[in-house]
């Protein structure tokens, strides 16, 4: 019962929305904060599927039918040709942008690693030491568990994520984060600050977590080794 009310009030804001597009909807009452949570999640989805060229009027007309249970304004054969060539599109696209990030990619890297301070590993990876702690302080194992403070951007100053920014920092297994991480946390003691540019294959490569990563981000994080848990065990 519960649930066919809230696919009715669902509907109704869905049809509400259509009928009156000129006017803003309110996202006063729980149900009219659902529904938008609802197209919110939606449209994340479809933007980290390449899918930006939705018509959202006719997204919104679809979504209408489908609630009220009306038979479909388009037929199943021209939906699924419909449907190839919006994903090739999708495709054709997310490969023009992969090559072109590619190439800066390279480019950037090259014009990092000859700022001062600046060291690159053999993996391609590069830090730079902003603080050092003690010099025989501890180093991370792979099996360890490390607490750490970090603010990750992407290469245009974008921030992604911060413990710094929640004021609260992070534990979490060396062995379970990205590879470039891995590797950074390995080198560092505790009481290390680094900045560390690691590029998108020890990162996230054609893959991403979220939408405000884009395919084949280098990722830049400012880093603080705060401690290591196995030691006060």
């Amino acid at each position: 019962m519960k649930r066919n009310l809230l696919a009715a009030s669902v509907a109704l804001s869905v049809i509400t929305l259509v009928g009156c597009s000129e006017k803003e909807p309110e996202l006063t009452t729980s149900i009219q904060q659902a529904s938008y949570g609802i197209g919110l999640n939606m449209g994340q989805s479809l933007l980290q599927d390449g899918l930006e060229d939705i018509d959202t009027q006719a997204l919104a007309l679809g979504m209408e039918d489908a609630l009220a249970g009306t038979e479909a304004r388009v037929g199943e054969e021209e939906l699924m040709a419909a449907f190839a060539e919006l994903q090739s599109q999708a495709e054709e696209r997310a490969t023009n942008l992969s090559t072109e990030q590619l190439e800066s990619n390279t480019s950037f890297l090259a014009e990092n690693a000859k700022r001062e301070g600046v060291i690159t590993t053999e993996s391609g990876l590069q830090y730079e030491v902003i603080e050092s702690g003690a010099a025989d302080g501890a180093q991370p194992q792979a099996s360890d568990v490390v607490s750490v403070h970090y603010e990750g951007k992407l290469t245009d100053g974008t921030v992604f994520d911060s413990s710094i920014s929640r004021g609260e920092p992070v534990d979490l297994p060396v062995s379970g984060v990205i590879p470039g991480w891995v590797e950074a946390l390995q080198l560092m003691r505790v009481g290390d600050k680094w900045k560390v540019t690691i590029p998108s294959d020890l990162a996230y490569g054609p893959g991403s977590p979220s939408p405000v990563i884009p395919p084949n981000s280098i990722l830049v994080f400012e880093m603080e080794l705060l401690g290591i848990q196995q030691d006060d065990e």
